[in-house]
């Protein structure tokens, strides 16, 4: 009986337990269906159609493109140079070449002049999923966004919400203002603090420190017209009275380009004050307080490295300063990109994603541009021709810590009498650099870029150290090589 008995269990036990795993199999499918991004599913099975149509096929041309092997050298881009198969092909670093980039150009001149992000490429690389954008054909045919703005008004709560979480501008009271990146915002800000056309008062004098940024002179010169011109130095003017018929507009930079030192107004209330904060981001600079002026200057191409993509951005405490600003803007290009919008949106999320964990972009920059600067100190410590800018280690609210430099660029000047247009003298040392004369600090200094890529940083290193490693040859007594 007891037999019997345990035989007539098992069918019911085995129905049990059949009904358990299908119960359990049913949840795994919905749990799928419901919950697993489109996305996840294309990672894992790449034939996988998974109810996407026409963004499937967007994504499989991205991810083809970004896959091709360039040998580290260089990259495939969707809008590049298509070959006779119709496909674009490498696009090589500076000083590689050949199809797929892995020929280095021999004794090749190293380019230092341009201010090109690229040292966070390899940043984006390792993010390229959370940064990637997928656009519709019919994304934002209109002139205007949501609420018939020319501004995205939700790129613009991400930008505030970045400010506040790096610690590195008071925004609560400031107007935004979006531009094609920092060189149209340079004279629709000029634009917006000088006088009305029809004013009786003469035309505005817009100003700065030397060494500044160039652009101001040349963007002021190129739209010079009844409302501003260019008026030189801030030392022309710091001693003399005001103008009591005119105004000034100083432009400040800090950290400034070249030599990235933190400023301040020189002309105080004489003048109103433009202050380009592009590189006051922890990967640069210290960050010792939230900036504050009435005024002030930013672009994604130095906290992000979207320098292609073009935007930037101006804060402005007062209404009406703000309003002629955005006036300017939409009358000259109707409103910054709203594709570049979409695109800056998604890449400011994922830096805010990101801040203080072990993929944040300041740190990853810091550390690149840290490792930069040593190495370039190290080499030029050993030079009597050549000397750099001084920048002590201090602290930084962002990090909480004290902070070694990191700057953008080296601001370089020769020591040799003999070397009186530096920039001269490092080309011949087949090196690149801005010359100093555009800064109008003269044509003893010029200026090294520490931005490009790991390979241009590469070169830029075997030529400074040629340079100096040549000196022992010169000295007197020794033999000439």
């Amino acid at each position: 009986m007891e037999a019997a008995g345990g035989t007539a269990r098992r069918p019911a036990g085995l129905g049990l337990l059949v009904l358990l795993y299908s119960s359990l199999l049913l949840n795994v499918f919905f749990f799928a269906h419901h919950f697993v991004s489109p996305s996840h599913l294309l990672g894992a099975a790449g034939d996988c159609d998974c109810g996407l149509s026409w963004a499937l096929q967007a994504a499989r041309e991205a991810e083809a493109v970004a896959a091709t092997d360039c040998s580290g050298h260089g990259h495939v881009f969707l809008d590049g140079i298509a070959a006779e198969d119709g496909r674009p092909g490498c696009e090589c670093n500076h000083c590689f070449g050949g199809p797929d980039c892995s020929l280095r150009t021999p004794n090749c001149t190293a380019d230092a002049d341009s201010g090109d992000p690229l040292f966070l490429e390899p940043y984006w690389i390792r993010h390229a999923a959370a940064g990637a954008v997928v656009v519709s054909g019919w994304h934002r045919l209109s002139y205007r966004t949501t609420n018939g703005l020319f501004q995205s008004v939700e790129l613009e709560n991400q930008i505030r919400r970045l400010h506040r979480a790096v610690g590195n501008a008071v925004v609560d009271d400031k107007h935004l203002v979006f531009g094609a990146g920092s060189m149209q915002l340079i004279n629709a800000l000029v634009y917006a603090l000088s006088p009305e056309a029809n004013a009786a008062s003469p035309p505005a004098l817009v100003v700065a420190t030397a060494p500044y940024y160039p652009a101001y002179r040349i963007q002021t010169a190129m739209f010079d017209g009844r409302e501003y011109k260019w008026g030189g130095t801030t030392s022309v003017w710091a001693n003399a009275l005001r103008n009591s018929t005119g105004s000034l507009i100083e432009f400040v930079t800090s950290p400034n380009n070249p030599d990235a030192l933190l400023h301040k107004p020189v002309l105080g209330a004489s003048a109103a004050a433009i202050v380009d904060h592009a590189y006051y981001w922890p990967h640069f600079t210290h960050i010792p307080e939230p900036a504050d002026e009435d005024v002030m200057m930013f672009t994604m191409s130095k906290p992000s490295g979207h320098a292609g993509s073009r935007l930037g951005w101006a804060l402005i405490r007062d209404e009406n300063v703000a309003k002629r600003a955005k006036e300017y803007v939409q009358s000259s290009i109707m409103g910054a990109s709203r594709d570049t919008q979409l695109r800056m949106l998604g890449i400011v999320k994922v830096m805010l994603a990101n801040l203080h964990g072990e993929e944040d972009i300041f740190t990853f920059g810091h550390n690149v541009m840290r490792a930069r600067w040593r190495r370039l100190n190290a080499v030029v410590s050993r030079s009597r021709r050549i000397s750099l800018q001084k920048i002590p280690p201090q602290y930084c609210t962002y990090f909480k810590r004290i902070r070694e430099p990191s700057p953008a660029y080296a601001w370089v000047k020769c020591e040799r009498e003999e070397d009186d247009d530096c920039s001269e003298a490092l080309l011949k040392a087949n090196i690149i650099t801005r010359t100093g004369v555009s800064n109008e600090a003269g044509s003893r200094y010029t200026r090294i870029s520490l931005l490009k890529s790991d390979d241009d940083f590469d070169v830029l290193m075997e030529r400074v150290t040629d340079l100096v490693n040549a000196e022992k040859y010169e000295a007197p007594g020794s033999s000439s090589m």
